[in-house]
């Protein structure tokens, strides 16, 4: 090579560098912003920025894969459906379509091209979960999409820098909470602006023109060093599969997982079919998930664009609850989408022993806390999202992570937060005792929540859990992890999804699952077994029964009963 093309090679990694900087500070925008809790708080957003033609260059590091990767394939639909010869400067795009976004209705994605004298040269994308969107509300009870909420088709946000005020005027007359839904519409506008002026910036200050040929080295590049890393594994073929807790009934999600030298492809087929409610998945939300999961393992480092994510192939079965078609009901099809890393590790487990964690609590326990008018509630309107998680998987090598939203990776909203924002009091967030699966590497804790009004009276909450009659399967002969659970203050069963009324007086009890444990408990070291115990993650008695680590009362092992138990269970 020389030196001239040497010096072009480092130019256009120091503007790849610089270009994730950009979107990073876009993202950041949207979350400074933002009115809602899901935005400001959890982080539940993507923000990235595209060439012309729709291919994703680079994407903000603060975000979710369900966002960022179905907006990759969003921005497509919209490169389809405007012309670009049209558009102008200030011009912003908008839509919630769930085939044609990131798979429900409460989540809207804002497109916006940017200009240089005159020519497109880019766009900038964001998508961030809008707290009501009207109709049934966040619900797994719909039966169709039409009633989950106001449906909006691809459309202008904004011409020449004015807001579509027709547009707005029906957001506000159609959702429960006006002021917090328009704000986070405007976040949204204003984040794609931030990022396209630091964009233009960036290009005069390095004398662009375009970023034609930077985009294109991004692509090559990452697509080389995704297929350099499937190179590394071996062909072949697996199948696995696994059974959720479903609405109406369990659901099986089954992939079969093929490596043909530069190339992954991950089949779905097998899974079951549409459910009656709004637990389905758009095949875009399939995609993300599907994808994310192997990249969090293969390829890691690799940064997640277009070229990387064009290495991973993901197809569905139509009518399947994860190619669900239109207008099945998708408002909770988190619940099932973000199962899917779950099942192709499965698969990844048999392929390479060693490289695939075990089963986590996967899908976000995020109960959504509303008044009760018709159960002769005095409470004024409210609705408040509360993002909680369980425990991950363990992996082969650690445990896994306490109370951690993987794969989605949403924050956890403060309780100073929440009680701030709707008139709840959060009486009781703690690790969950011996809910950790045990193995060789324990599975991360779940943990347990109780919530009530400020008032006596009673209020109602939205159920979109999982993993409470299915609970995260450990792997290598590790263990289950616990269960979940749903219940009153009196021990009152409640469902595991659907819009239910806690009476009044009474609190929500929410006990999340905790992560499968990774090889053979016995096999644990002891020293582990007591700083669990130690620290509160399992009790005295746990220790003895599932690692075979007796202990003395001031937690001193009891070497001679210890060795007895691990070799009877070696026996």
């Amino acid at each position: 090579m020389k030196p001239s093309d040497q010096m072009k090679q480092v130019q256009l990694q120091i503007m790849w560098d610089r270009l994730i900087a950009v979107v990073e500070e876009q993202a950041q925008t949207l979350i400074r912003t933002a009115f809602s809790t899901s935005t400001r708080e959890a982080g539940d957003v993507s923000a990235g920025v595209y060439n012309t033609s729709g291919d994703m260059l680079a994407q903000a590091v603060t975000g979710t894969p369900g966002h960022v990767n179905a907006m990759a394939e969003s921005v497509k639909h919209f490169v389809a459906d405007f012309a670009w010869n049209e558009l102008t400067q200030g011009d912003v795009l908008i839509t919630n379509d769930p085939w044609k976004g990131t798979g429900h209705l409460h989540d809207f994605t804002v497109v916006t091209p940017i200009f240089r004298d005159g020519r497109p040269i880019a766009i900038f994308a964001c998508t961030t979960h809008v707290v009501d969107i009207g109709g049934l509300g966040f619900v797994a009870d719909g039966r169709e999409v039409y009633e989950e909420g106001f449906y909006i088709p691809p459309m202008f946000l904004a011409r020449a820098g004015t807001m579509n005020d027709d547009l707005l005027g029906l957001v506000r007359a159609n959702v429960r909470e006006p002021a917090q839904v328009e704000g986070d519409l405007y976040s949204l506008a204003a984040c794609n602006e931030a990022g396209g002026r630091r964009l233009l910036e960036m290009m005069t200050e390095y004398g662009l023109e375009d970023i034609e040929d930077l985009g294109q080295m991004i692509i090559d590049s990452s697509r080389k060093a995704m297929q350099d890393a499937i190179r590394e594994l071996p062909n072949g073929s697996w199948t696995s599969s696994m059974t959720t807790d479903g609405y109406e009934a369990d659901v099986t999600l089954c992939a079969t997982l093929t490596i043909e030298d530069e190339k992954i492809r991950i089949d779905f087929d097998g899974t079951s079919g549409e459910s009656s409610y709004g637990i389905n998945v758009p095949l875009s939300y399939t995609k993300a998930y599907g994808s994310f999961g192997l990249r969090c393992v293969i390829g890691n480092k690799v940064p997640n664009n277009a070229g990387s994510l064009g290495a991973i192939e993901v197809t569905a079965p139509l009518g399947t609850i994860v190619n669900a078609r239109p207008p099945r009901a998708v408002c909770a099809r988190h619940v099932i989408g973000q199962m899917l890393p779950d099942v192709v590790y499965g698969c990844l487990h048999q392929a390479v022993e060693g490289m695939a964690p075990a089963e986590g609590t996967s899908s976000i326990w995020a109960p959504i806390l509303m008044n009760a008018p018709e159960n002769g509630a005095r409470t004024g309107e409210f609705t408040i999202t509360m993002f909680n998680t369980g425990g991950t998987g363990a992996r082969p090598t650690k445990d896994g992570l306490n109370c951690t939203a993987f794969p989605s990776g949403i924050r956890n909203v403060p309780v100073e937060i929440s009680e701030t924002m709707a008139p709840i009091v959060l009486w009781r967030k703690d690790f969950r005792q011996d809910s950790g699966g045990p193995g060789k590497f324990r599975g991360g804790a779940g943990q347990i929540i109780e919530a009530s009004l400020r008032s006596e009276d009673a209020f109602a909450f939205s159920a979109m859990f999982d993993r409470v009659n299915n609970p995260p399967r450990g792997r290598a002969d590790g263990g289950m992890g616990l269960p979940g659970e749903v219940v009153s203050s009196t021990g009152t069963q409640q469902r595991v999804k659907g819009k239910q009324v806690i009476p009044a007086g009474q609190r929500l009890v929410l006990k999340t699952p905790g992560g499968g444990g990774y090889g053979a408990a016995f096999e644990r070291d002891p020293a582990y077994v007591v700083e669990d115990v130690r620290l509160g993650f399992i009790t005295i008695d746990t220790a003895a029964r599932d690692y075979g680590v007796v202990l003395y009362e001031d937690l001193k092992v009891n070497e001679a009963e210890t060795a007895r138990l691990r070799a009877d269970a070696s026996a």
